[in-house]
């Protein structure tokens, strides 16, 4: 596995909790305002690119 594809496996786990981290902080009901939907969309996008990258690194 090269090294790109282990740097983007460990900023899709930062990622991912960055969103656990918000979900944490919205407990129980888990209801965002503004701007943590903003966030939410924002981590999520970025998730999304970080796992397609990863995805294309580990299938070459």
């Amino acid at each position: 596995m090269s090294k790109r594809a282990v740097d983007m496996t460990f900023q899709a786990l930062y990622t991912l909790t960055d969103i656990r981290v918000l979900l944490r902080e919205t407990a129980p009901s888990h209801e965002f305002d503004k701007d943590q939907r903003v966030q939410a969309e924002r981590l999520l996008e970025n998730l999304e690119r970080q796992v397609g990258s990863l995805k294309q690194e580990m299938l070459k």
